[in-house]
């Protein structure tokens, strides 16, 4: 297998989460190669990441409406890209322990729309950003924040083990990050944090309201299911016969679903008591695999 067919491979392999860290990575690399072009042909490289950028201006937003889901690919730097991309790699395994991949990306774009209107409507409305010039919200943190405020609402007693800090509840790591951003509101970017608490709020609602029956992400699916195609490989056409199965086998599933959703009911009845890292290797798994199929 050369390296084309294991790059292939590993991306028809990948889950939901591996490949939205794959385009985050991939724009930022992006980014930076339009800088450096800029800087050795001395020609203006912004204009790649002004384009995809959120902006305060309504008015300038009404022309680049798609920015509104694009600023939460982008990033500023390389403390910024790894921080994001640790969260998100961390929250998103226990996400699709609970949660399908398209639930996953229905809540990512939820968090980066409701931390942009969070950033818009504060630095349209409050006092505290009058007279401020252009500015610009980037990062995936409010999508990130969603996701795992979500993940830390549906298992807040989850155990987490964590280098020198040993083993943590899942929403106390939540809470903190709150917390945190709440706290620098004063200090640095604050439009930044208000946009993470933005999408934490969206995060703690989403999985409440899923708890009630309610999807508020599924007005996002055809958006959803079309960006997923589009990253999607092209595969051939498959010659085979369909095989159409009869009633009874029809019949012959409903006994084994019933079986595998007692398994997955006694598995977190497992993790409520004893944490996640009680579970056996077989366990996680099939908990991953039925999170797929949700």
């Amino acid at each position: 297998m050369d390296w084309k067919q294991k790059i292939t491979y590993k991306y028809n392999t990948a889950d939901t989460l591996e490949k939205l860290i794959g385009i985050n990575v991939i724009l930022f690399i992006l980014t930076f190669v339009f800088r450096t072009l800029g800087f050795l042909f001395q020609i203006p490289a912004d204009f790649f990441v002004e384009w995809l950028v959120f902006p305060k201006s309504l008015l300038e937003f009404a022309y680049k409406p798609w920015t509104i889901f694009t600023y939460a690919f982008m990033h500023s730097g390389i403390f910024h890209i790894l921080s994001n991309i640790l969260i998100l790699y961390f929250s998103g395994k226990f996400f699709l322990t609970y949660f399908s991949g398209k639930r996953m990306l229905n809540l990512y774009f939820l968090g980066a729309i409701c931390g942009a209107l969070i950033y818009a409507l504060s630095y349209n409305l409050l006092p505290a950003f009058s007279g401020t010039g252009k500015s610009y919200l980037i990062g995936a943190s409010a999508s990130v924040m969603a996701i795992l405020v979500a993940v830390a609402t549906q298992a807040p007693n989850l155990q987490v083990k964590l280098v020198f800090l040993g083993s943590l509840k899942l929403w106390w790591i939540a809470a903190f990050l709150v917390v945190l951003d709440v706290v620098q509101i004063p200090m640095s970017n604050p439009g930044g944090h208000l946009a993470h608490l933005g999408g934490a709020g969206i995060g703690y609602l989403y999985t409440t309201q899923l708890n009630k029956g309610n999807d508020i992400g599924s007005w996002l699916q055809s958006f959803t299911d079309w960006f997923a195609e589009f990253f999607q490989p092209k595969t051939k056409k498959s010659h085979m016969k369909t095989v159409h199965k009869n009633s009874k086998n029809k019949k012959s599933a409903s006994p084994s679903r019933t079986d595998n959703q007692k398994k997955i009911d006694k598995i977190l009845d497992k993790i409520s008591k004893s944490g996640y890292d009680s579970l056996s290797k077989e366990e996680k798994d099939f908990l991953f695999k039925a999170g797929k199929d949700m």
